[in-house]
């Protein structure tokens, strides 16, 4: 099983709402670097992530590549209050657990949602 594999096997997972399956594929000394900071242990990350994956209502899985030890997944997920939430994730994996993970996503949708920022319209 490649890290690809598991990646997309996370992904999977937690999109679908089996969640406990997705978060064993976590090795318990994970550490995520994402947009609330440096999260370490699979208790840290789960309690970041769960949140979210509770809330989810569709994903689509928009690319992904990777070799034996790394993999970069591109999706898109939404939720009740946004539409569109775009996110990548790379993630390190260590015998079919992952043990390292970096999340990008665009935190606007969410600000928009809010209302913390206004819209705005092209010139």
């Amino acid at each position: 099983m490649t890290a690809l594999d598991t990646s997309l096997d996370y992904l999977r997972l937690w999109t679908s709402g089996a969640f406990d399956d997705a978060w064993a594929l976590l090795s318990p000394d994970v550490v995520c670097v994402s947009p609330a900071g440096v999260l370490k242990g699979r208790t840290a990350v789960v309690a970041f992530m769960a949140p979210f994956a509770a809330g989810l209502v569709s994903s689509q899985l928009l690319g992904a590549f990777g070799d034996e030890e790394r993999a970069l997944i591109l999706y898109d997920t939404a939720t009740a209050a946004v539409e569109s939430a775009p996110a990548a994730e790379l993630h390190t994996v260590v015998d079919g657990r992952i043990t390292g993970i970096r999340i990008v996503f665009d935190r606007l949708p969410f600000a928009l949602a809010r209302g913390d920022v206004a819209p705005t319209t092209p010139a």
